[in-house]
């Protein structure tokens, strides 16, 4: 006697996107625990690397290797000790951090916007790149200690000499970085933006710009690493009168040890708060979690 087969139960709608729901939630709690203990375990190597730190230079009892809790109390009281009012910043802080912050700033910015714009100019023309690629390697490939003579007869010492020797050595990793990935566009889209008859803006903005955004970061994240160097160099300089450079050159003339490992403790944490504030606007503006949680 044959069986009649049980029929499965449908499918419904609301079903399917129950599941989907779970999946994502799913996806996205698991996704969240991989980034706490990655974060977990970052800040784990970094405590056994600061704590391997003290105990060696505590068994070394050297003035020029002190430990690092002595350079953190002492960069505490010099530059982080002021009053609430004033965002716990002392007078040595508001004339070495905040005038490097500024010429650092002001370098990145303006070469930010000159390699944005002059990369997307450049790359929607292979013509274009062909011509002015040799130009931009050979440049890129000045060493920007070399140019100072050059710039101390432009500008003469000061600010605008010390903008000028930033912005001219970081503006090319922005610039290169832009104008490949500009030139990377999907042929395609660009076909149907021409059947579609968009204007020269409506390219520049729905399609180069978003297809170079990705390699406009990772240009964007070696100027600023360029600019954190460049700043400090630059106030090395003669004529420069604050600033962190001028710091750590005033502690060396003064053998204030303990000033110039603050100095190279602090210059290391501001590089890595702004590459991670860099970081965040990255993801923020090119969708790269999102992407990753669509794909898994």
């Amino acid at each position: 006697m044959r069986r009649t087969p049980i029929p499965e139960p449908r499918r419904t709608a609301a079903h399917d996107e129950a599941e989907r729901t779970a999946h994502l939630v799913g996806n996205s709690a698991a996704r969240a625990a991989n980034l706490a203990r990655g974060a977990l375990l970052r800040r784990l190597v970094l405590l056994l690397a600061l704590a391997a730190w003290q105990l060696i230079a505590q068994a070394h009892g050297s003035v020029y290797f002190p430990p690092p809790v002595r350079i953190a109390r002492h960069a505490h009281d010099l530059w982080f000790s002021g009053p609430a009012g004033h965002a716990f910043l002392t007078p040595a802080a508001v004339d070495t951090i905040l005038p490097s912050l500024g010429r650092m700033s002001a370098g990145f910015v303006l070469a930010a916007l000159a390699g944005i714009a002059l990369g997307l100019m450049v790359g929607r023309s292979r013509r274009a790149h062909a011509l002015c690629d040799p130009v931009f390697q050979f440049a890129r490939a000045v060493p920007p200690p070399t140019l100072v003579p050059v710039f101390v007869v432009l500008f003469d010492f000061g600010t605008p000499m010390q903008l000028a020797s930033i912005v001219f050595s970081a503006v090319w990793p922005v610039l290169i970085n832009t104008a490949e990935g500009a030139r990377d566009t999907d042929p395609l889209r660009l076909d149907v933006a021409a059947v579609l008859r968009l204007t020269a803006v409506e390219r520049l903005w729905f399609l180069l710009l978003p297809s170079a955004l990705p390699r406009i970061f990772a240009g964007l994240r070696l100027s600023l690493s360029l600019c954190l160097i460049l700043m400090v160099f630059s106030e090395l300089l003669p004529g420069t009168a604050n600033g962190i450079g001028f710091a750590l050159t005033d502690a060396q003339s003064r053998s204030d040890l303990l000033t110039v490992w603050a100095v190279l403790v602090l210059l290391g944490a501001m590089g890595y708060l702004l590459n991670s504030g860099l970081l965040v606007v990255e993801r923020r503006l090119t969708g790269r979690g999102s992407r990753k949680e669509r794909t898994t």
